[in-house]
């Protein structure tokens, strides 16, 4: 396990903007995360939300403002896939190859021990299905496929985008118990998703976007009240009872 880090916020956000042409698709948004926190990101199809996980991500770069990763620029970290683990789509896999060896491939070109494979296998609960064609996979074992290559670098930071789609019940309660132990661990997390009642039960904090704007930030139980649940405050900003 390597050694977690201790100055500095995880990720910082500062007017972070992405147009492409007259859209704007994240639109100055400004946030910080600290280490040890599950933080939600919220917002409908369409808000921003993955654009603003690629430009942290360094897959699209900002119009303008900046995202930073420990202190620097995503490609400026040394051994990224070390320090951060990310799930952004849950398709990038060769349907041929079996659960172990698709891990195995990206282990490999990480340079990381081929014992993380078993390991992370054991993890997400995909031990008995290693030897299975990932095609063959439903969709939420391929969403714990996504979430074990992960953490192959035993990572600081995971970054997830709608991780509990396809996942049964069962599914999704362990993805709740495993969020929370990481940050028990002292990881962050960053998970967007539309299950609001599940967030509400797995979050510290939550961000709240549509149209690119970043509408409310803050502490789970500080936004809401015995009088307002999230989905309550989700609405009302989003205006989404109306679409």
């Amino acid at each position: 396990m390597i050694e977690l880090g201790s100055q500095g916020p995880v990720i910082e956000c500062r007017s972070l903007t992405k147009r492409y042409g007259d859209v704007v698709a994240v639109d100055g948004i400004s946030f910080t995360l600290e280490r040890g926190t599950v933080t939600g990101f919220l917002g409908p199809n369409g808000a921003g939300k993955t654009t603003a996980l690629r430009l942290l991500l360094g897959l699209a770069e900002p119009t303008s403002g900046g995202a930073l990763v420990f202190g620097r620029r995503y490609r400026e970290l040394e051994q990224p896939l070390r320090r951060v683990g990310a799930v952004l789509e849950s398709g990038d896999y060769h349907p041929s190859r079996n659960g172990r060896d698709h891990l195995r491939v990206l282990a490999l070109a990480a340079e990381i021990p081929p014992a993380r494979v078993e390991e992370v296998l054991e993890l997400v609960g995909l031990g008995r299905a290693a030897t299975r064609r990932v095609r063959t996979y439903s969709l939420g074992m391929r969403q714990r496929l996504g979430v074990a290559a992960a953490l192959l670098g035993d990572p600081e930071l995971l970054i997830l985008d709608e991780p509990a789609n396809g996942l049964d019940p069962a599914g999704v309660r362990w993805l709740r118990t495993f969020l929370r132990d990481l940050a028990a661990a002292g990881r962050t997390v960053l998970v967007s998703s539309h299950l609001l009642a599940e967030v509400a039960q797995t979050v510290d904090q939550v961000l709240i976007i549509d149209h690119g704007r970043l509408l409310a930030q803050g502490p789970l139980n500080e936004l809401t009240n015995a009088d307002k649940t999230l989905e309550d405050i989700y609405l009302e900003l989003t205006g989404s009872e109306s679409r």
